[in-house]
């Protein structure tokens, strides 16, 4: 099955980054990709946090979920929108929501950040629970691949990645594939964002998509980037280091099987 990660650098301005996403979604329709997977927050990386709160969406409508919808029915892709703001309890908060869709336009799985991001290095402070609430739960879902092979897949997003557990939960239930569109830092990123997605697929032995903002921003916020795809065996299968683009790559269920075998470690667990 072939995914498709797209890289973006979005700005503070819907209307621009839903143009930039829908010209890469056809980037990806293009190079013959089953599944696209958009990174964290690629509707709007605005002036301040409370900006996702002017955006937000009630699930199940408006012109955000209206615009994945659509692009997943006319090119025909399983479409995974990074994250959007979906509207919480309380006025002043949203989730960080992954959606997906299936080639009908349908959305058959939400995901709402549960790891919420925090850091203060003295020059660079971000508290995600300003304007966020964490979700409850993690998802999965199925995908049937024109491989014959129906895809089990877990999401997350970003800040997710450093908290193992999650994803040890996704390996018990017999994930394929692991989703993880994100908006890291470029100081965390340097020294972290790598090793952290090499070691979940090793350890779970998964596949690993990760969708990334890569850039600098209109904000003055400097992404990582480095979208890429992990194979089980914790090899990188294509990446990009900064800037939009589509990353690519084949996933072969068969190699997922063999690794699991060789290495049956999944039924060696005794916590």
């Amino acid at each position: 099955m072939k995914v498709a990660a797209i890289q973006m650098v979005s700005t503070g301005t819907l209307s621009d980054n839903l143009q930039q996403a829908r010209a890469l979604l056809q980037q990806a329709e293009q190079a013959g990709a089953e599944l696209a997977v958009l990174p964290e927050y690629f509707c709007l990386i605005g002036q301040r946090d409370a900006d996702k709160l002017d955006i937000q969406e009630p699930f199940g409508s408006g012109p955000i979920q209206q615009f994945l919808a659509d692009a997943a029915r006319e090119l025909g892709l399983w479409l995974v929108g990074g994250t959007m703001p979906i509207a919480a309890a309380r006025a002043d908060r949203v989730f960080n929501s992954s959606l997906a869709f299936n080639l009908q336009g349908a959305c058959v799985a939400r995901y709402d950040k549960i790891h919420l991001f925090r850091f203060d290095n003295g020059s660079e402070a971000y508290d995600e629970s300003r304007v966020l609430d964490r979700g409850a739960q993690p998802t999965r879902f199925a995908l049937p691949s024109r491989d014959g092979h129906t895809w089990q897949v877990g999401m997350s997003v970003c800040y997710d990645l450093r908290f193992p557990e999650l994803y040890r939960g996704y390996a018990r239930d017999g994930v394929d594939l692991i989703l993880v569109p994100s908006a890291f830092t470029h100081t965390t990123g340097a020294a972290h964002w790598e090793v952290l997605l090499r070691a979940r697929a090793i350890e779970n032995l998964a596949f690993v998509a990760a969708a990334a903002q890569g850039g600098t921003h209109p904000n003055g916020r400097r992404t990582w980037g480095q979208s890429l795809l992990v194979d089980p065996w914790g090899q990188i299968l294509a990446q990009q280091a900064q800037e939009p683009g589509v990353v690519c790559a084949d996933l072969d269920h068969a190699q997922l099987l063999q690794c699991r075998a060789q290495l049956p470690a999944l039924q060696h667990r005794v916590l």
